[in-house]
């Protein structure tokens, strides 16, 4: 499958973004779903994710209460609403699809920049 996320931009604190990823070619109801984000110096790290069949939905802990992981399937479509910005929340935000949760051979989108100002 080949994902494109789009929506990122520059924000000021306590904003809200939403983020999209479409994908290309594959069908997103066949994947586990999840957002990524790499912030400047720091390895990619996983924000939330929503399983294939369930809907299960896992954020982290810095993302709960804020950020909501929704997927459309017939659109096939994934978004990551994200609320009550902060300025470390600033990254580069993935896209990503697995079979398996743990997202070990995902399948990537190019990146969308979210910049949050203070």
């Amino acid at each position: 499958v080949q994902l494109q996320a789009s929506g990122g931009g520059l924000v000021q604190a306590g904003d809200s973004l939403r983020l999209a990823c479409a994908a290309s070619a594959g069908t997103l109801s066949s994947y586990h779903m999840g957002w990524f984000r790499q912030a400047p110096g720091k390895e990619r790290a996983l924000v939330a994710s929503i399983a294939k069949i369930t809907g299960r939905t896992n954020y982290r802990d810095s993302a709960q209460g804020r950020f909501t992981i929704s997927r459309d399937n017939a659109k096939n479509m994934v978004y990551l609403q994200m609320n009550s910005l902060k300025p470390e929340d600033t990254a580069i935000y993935y896209c990503a699809a697995d079979r398996n949760l743990s997202f070990l051979r995902a399948s990537w989108g190019q990146g969308t920049l979210v910049t949050v100002s203070s």
